[in-house]
């Protein structure tokens, strides 16, 4: 598939620079020694990363941005400071002064190309970037070419003997899992996935093999423009219901990646998967399945997962991962197949899947402190929570304490109006692992509050299950309430895909002065 992207030195801006999917593409092309610009409002670790390699970010998303680059075309020079001064000669001596007279590309969020004023930097926006962004509007009215993050993300897997990793549940655990193994294994991948990852410090590297790893993302159905050597859907649900209508369309979108994939790994223990995708190369849990891949004599438990793994019927061999549940040991078996499909002997396989210690976020332990352990998760979905807590329940289970005096408390953030909406009965039935849930407000992510649909909401209705809830609105009153209640032999799992990870710190650090003599 042709793509319009340009890889030979044109510059990028990405609108939007410090989101976990923007700046993984911003990483890889700066890392490619092209010229990298883009804008946020506020700075992180990420961003610091970013400018540490080159990357200029301002600090706003206005049409002012770019009076860099048409003081670069026009040869003009205003009044700048010295950082502004070099960067305009950097750019002037990279864009050239080359203009012609074009027609705007339009972004419409699917990606698509016109054409544009050469010398322009290409813009990259996601799906998060409003319409009536200035930063946006400038770019349309400069004639600038303008690409879905996506659009990147297919140009790059283009110039690679690509994995992508699609599914509802599971993909950043199982991107950075093979990712993980494929360097283990001393190929040298590159890498780009939706979680920070400590084997390479963050959410993307670039490697000097043939290979690319990359996370698939169907939220906005741009899975659609990947075409990929492998592809690995590892399920199928209905997660973005303010992009879906139905799991009818979302089926689609997946449909139509699984046709442009080379070769389809799923796992057919996901019935949509199996009968709507029909994978090349299949994995499952179950031995009777019929799956190529498949395990066996499986001991879940509170420190690891280890598991007999079966390849088309013959034995390959035990594998242990330090990843806990269900759904990790079949994300590992994805990893597998994966592997073998690339020509992996089974010990290099095991060998790095149990060295793998995971993603950030995701059952990532924060700390242990007054015998309290503190635990951040993604999850944003039922299908999510409910697996998330059932391997909290076998950390606890497997404790050399009494499992009955040590409790699972669920802090938990619902993340958008739409999706909590949508799925309200189905959260409230997600909680059965818990023995005491706090929730707080919805994070709205950028969508309305069209009063519809409340945390207090939320809150109830996980109590009519027979949980024990409180509710606490804001963050402030989270963290209040968590450092008088929570009590030696806790498991404290932080939920939610918004910021109330924010506050793990402030918890810990009351518990911490609690460790110290007195």
């Amino acid at each position: 598939m042709p793509s319009s992207v340009d890889f030979s030195g044109r510059p990028f801006h990405f609108i939007g620079i410090g989101g976990i999917g923007m700046s993984a593409l911003a990483y890889i092309l700066a890392k490619r020694k092209l010229p990298v610009y883009g804008s946020d409002i506020k700075s992180s670790h990420i961003t610091e990363r970013l400018q540490g390699m080159g990357a200029h970010i301002f600090w706003s998303q206005d049409a002012s941005n770019f009076e860099l680059f048409q003081t670069a075309l026009n040869g003009s020079s205003p009044d700048r400071g010295p950082q502004e001064r070099a960067v305009s000669s950097a750019v002037a001596g990279t864009v050239g002064a080359s203009v012609a007279t074009a027609e705007a590309l339009q972004f419409n969020g699917n990606g698509s190309s016109a054409q544009a004023i050469p010398g322009l930097p290409q813009v990259v926006c996601s799906t998060a970037i409003h319409p009536a962004n200035a930063e946006y509007r400038a770019a349309l009215d400069l004639g600038c070419p303008i690409f879905h993050r996506s659009d990147v993300l297919a140009a790059l897997i283009q110039d690679y003997q690509s994995i992508a990793v699609a599914g509802t549940h599971g993909k950043t655990t199982t991107s950075s899992l093979i990712g993980f193994m494929l360097m283990a294994a001393g190929l040298d991948p590159t890498i780009v996935v939706g979680g920070e990852v400590n084997a390479w410090e963050g959410n993307a590297r670039l490697g000097e093999g043939p290979y690319l790893v990359a996370e698939a993302d169907e939220s906005d159905g741009s899975l659609v423009k990947l075409v990929a050597k492998i592809g690995v859907v590892t399920n199928v649900e209905l997660d973005h219901p303010d992009h879906y209508d139905t799991l009818d369309q979302v089926i689609d979108t997946f449909k139509v990646f699984a046709q442009n994939c080379q070769t389809l790994v799923g796992c057919i223990d996901d019935q949509i998967v199996k009968d709507c995708l029909q994978p090349h190369v299949s994995y499952s849990l179950q031995p009777d399945s019929g799956a190529d891949y498949t395990a066996s004599s499986v001991e879940y438990g509170a420190e690891s997962t280890k598991a007999r793994i079966w390849e088309r019927g013959a034995f390959l061999g035990e594998m242990e991962l330090k990843l806990l549940g269900t759904h990790n040991l079949s994300n590992a078996l994805a990893a597998v197949a994966v592997g073998r499909l690339l020509g992996l002997e089974f010990s290099a396989i095991a060998t790095a899947i149990a060295g793998f210690e995971g993603a950030r976020r995701r059952f990532e332990v924060r700390g242990f402190h007054n015998d309290i352990l503190f635990v951040d998760d993604y999850a944003h979905h039922p299908s999510e929570i409910r697996v998330t807590l059932a391997a909290a329940r076998l950390r606890i289970e497997g404790s050399e304490k009494n499992p009955k005096s040590r409790r699972v408390v669920a802090i938990f953030q619902p993340h958008r109006y739409s999706r909590t909406l949508t799925f309200l009965p189905e959260f409230a039935q997600s909680f059965g692992d818990a023995d005491l849930v706090v929730a707080c407000d919805i994070y709205s992510a950028g969508e309305a509050n069209l009063g519809e649909i409340s945390g207090q909401q939320v809150a109830d209705l996980i109590a009519k299950e027979g949980r024990e809830v409180e509710f606490r609105p804001s963050l402030e009153s989270v963290s209040k309430f968590l450092t008088e209640n929570l009590q030696p032999g806790d498991l404290a799992l932080f939920l939610g895909a918004g910021n109330l990870n924010q506050i793990i710190p402030e918890v810990m650090a009351f518990y911490q002065q609690a460790d110290r003599p007195d």
